[in-house]
């Protein structure tokens, strides 16, 4: 069993009386950007030490509990090793740690002995803990959790996040150097606001450039990298985003079906880049059932559309085979979706609203219907290429 143990202690140093966890951070608390990560990692307990319980922190526990892990506060070490399974893997995250999901997977790798992961004590950041050899933590630690009850062993009054360190250090923890990109990816260990919205503008960065499909890369990506940061810092429901997204995507539809297909086309994929930003957003705040309706309407749009091109083309043209392409061109990009496993997919695999990005470079040349055709060829291709990787994953 996973378990991560959390730290709510200090206060931000440019907001008195404000901890530094409940802070706004990508949209959420930075506390609950730290049990986020090792939810997702495969923890089903949340061991959180606080000083005392602020109103922010309860609403941030409060949301941690509904992610399906176990939630526990604690004021001292003997509270947490009563908490503590002791055959559990525990992780611990320094009180104002920013990092990401592979640092959590970096420290996870292997299942021996205490770790630490650390940085040369001569360029470390002021205010990092030191553990020896000339080494400074960097903030994440995987320990055995008898470290926990040899601290609930001392004097109440022993600091737990720095014994902790002190008995991992004497039980000659590994040492795991921080990988030289980590930073750039906004890891380290902030108390300021200030700083802590310009690291959070960097995962929030990486978040969305690490998608795996093309369309969300090269397309949705530099868009959410400009909109998102605004987006969170105004508290934007997704839901706004999203419905500008939907107002745009119906637009887009009327203008197709109105005799206007290419612009109808370039408004239809604007429309999935508001939806895309929706779901982004709600992905953020951890409101799961609107990503995944986000997606669904983004789903949606591409094959009302598709199917508004089949429709325009069969009536302005008398082309019969037009509404033929689109649903076959439906029916194809449903079967890449369902086939298309995330973790297998590749990037150049079409997304729904990639098959309108194909049809609209013909559809400006006034050739939509070879566009359709096009896209239901990428439709098979992708199909084609899903069904193989699943085969050899069998």
């Amino acid at each position: 069993m996973l378990s991560g143990l959390l730290f709510a202690i200090d206060d931000a140093d440019d907001r008195p009386g404000r901890l530094t966890a409940t802070l706004p951070f990508a949209g959420v608390t930075l506390i609950e950007y730290q049990a986020r990560l090792l939810v997702a990692a495969g923890a089903a307990q949340i061991i959180i030490v606080v000083a005392r319980l602020t109103p922010e922190l309860l609403g941030a526990i409060a949301r941690i509990a509904q992610r399906g892990a176990v939630v526990d506060t604690v004021r001292s070490a003997v509270e947490a090793a009563e908490k503590l399974h002791p055959l559990s893997r525990l992780v611990v995250l320094a009180d104002g740690l920013i990092t990401t999901e592979d640092m959590i997977a970096l420290v996870l790798r292997d299942g021996g002995q205490d770790a630490l992961v650390v940085v040369p004590e001569a360029g470390a950041e002021p205010g990092l803990e030191r553990v020896g050899g000339q080494m400074a933590w960097s903030g994440v630690a995987r320990l055995d959790p008898r470290r926990v009850a040899e601290v609930a062993a001392l004097p109440r009054d022993y600091d737990l996040q720095s014994t902790l360190l002190r008995m991992a250090a004497q039980a000659r923890a590994t040492h795991i150097l921080l990988p030289a990109d980590a930073e750039k990816a906004g890891h380290g260990i902030v108390h300021r606001a200030e700083a802590l919205d310009a690291r959070g503008r960097a995962v929030v960065a990486r978040l969305v450039s690490g998608r795996r499909s093309w369309f969300d890369r090269y397309i949705l990506a530099p868009v959410a990298r400009l909109a998102l940061p605004r987006l969170v810092e105004r508290a934007v429901p997704a839901h706004v985003a999203g419905g500008a997204g939907a107002g745009l995507g119906l637009l887009g539809l009327a203008l197709i079906v109105f005799g206007f297909p290419a612009m109808g086309l370039i408004v239809a994929v604007l429309g999935t880049l508001g939806l895309g930003l929706g779901e982004t957003l709600a992905g953020l705040r951890d409101e799961q059932g609107a990503a995944r309706g986000h997606s669904a309407a983004i789903a949606g749009l591409a094959a009302l559309a598709i199917a508004a091109l089949g429709w325009h083309y069969y009536h302005a043209l008398a082309e019969e085979v037009a509404p033929i392409l689109a649903l076959m061109l439906i029916i194809l990009g449903i079967l890449a979706e369902r086939a298309g496993l995330y973790r297998f997919r590749r990037r150049w695999w079409a997304s729904p609203p990639a098959y309108l990005l194909v049809i609209l470079p013909l559809a400006l040349l006034g050739a939509g219907l070879w566009g359709l055709a096009l896209a239901s060829i990428y439709a098979i291709v992708t199909l084609a290429s899903a069904i193989e990787t699943l085969r050899a994953q069998v």
